[in-house]
């Protein structure tokens, strides 16, 4: 899983930093409200932990932003707010959950990892994605763009699928190694650069609009803005 946290405790960051990578996941961390809200929204995460009490922005505020622009990944309140007015008002903010410092990370692990599962469930109930006017059917495994039927190998009917679950983030190498090929290994080797080339091949040539591009120093997105 890509995580992440949003703490002003360089102390707890730190802890769960370290759990997390441990357990072979991957980590961004912003030490107040305004990184983490900008990481938040320009970013692809499978889940999201917040402090409530922030520098410059506090994470009901960026909790409330993401909903507000249908953004519905996990978000797992972290807080020595521990109240049960303080927890009602955090999860109607739209937190998924809310657990109270101090805290055990075997605890934090178990309650990320479910929320994980069910965004996950959820995702895998759509039949259909798309962007502009390539359209996906997952039911059928078609892909169409306008009138055109594209038929794609099984590994690139996944990088696109994982794409279009993505439309408008913009998605990094190490998030496509782990997502479509499922495994870890150099990030520099060129299998995504391979399987980029394809897709665009496939998808965009002969269309006046491409709709995969590539964003310099992070990684790919296909938006039908560019």
């Amino acid at each position: 899983m890509r995580i992440l946290v949003i703490e002003d405790d360089s102390s707890v960051a730190s802890f769960i930093t370290r759990g997390f990578k441990e357990a072979g996941h991957t980590i961004d961390h912003a030490d107040n409200g305004k990184d983490g809200l900008f990481m938040a929204t320009t970013e692809s995460y499978d889940a999201i932990i917040v402090d409530r009490m922030l520098p410059g922005v506090d994470g009901l505020s960026i909790i409330r932003t993401l909903r507000a622009s249908d953004d519905h990944t996990p978000v797992l309140i972290l807080s020595a707010l521990g109240q049960v007015d303080d927890r009602v008002k955090g999860l109607q903010a739209g937190g998924d959950d809310y657990l109270v410092k101090p805290f055990a990370f075997s605890e934090l692990e178990a309650r990320i990892e479910a929320l994980a599962r069910r965004s996950q469930g959820k995702t895998e109930t759509e039949s259909s994605l798309s962007v502009a006017d390539l359209h996906m059917d997952l039911l059928a495994r078609e892909v169409r763009r306008g009138d055109q039927v594209i038929t794609l190998q099984p590994r690139d009917f996944q990088l696109l699928e994982f794409l279009l679950r993505h439309k408008g983030q913009v998605v990094t190498r190490t998030m496509l190694l782990e997502n479509v090929w499922d495994y870890h290994f150099d990030p520099q080797t060129n299998v995504i650069d391979v399987h980029i080339s394809r897709l665009r091949s496939q998808i965009d040539k002969g269309f006046s609009s491409p709709l995969i591009h590539t964003v310099r120093g992070s990684g790919y997105k296909i938006d039908a803005a560019g």
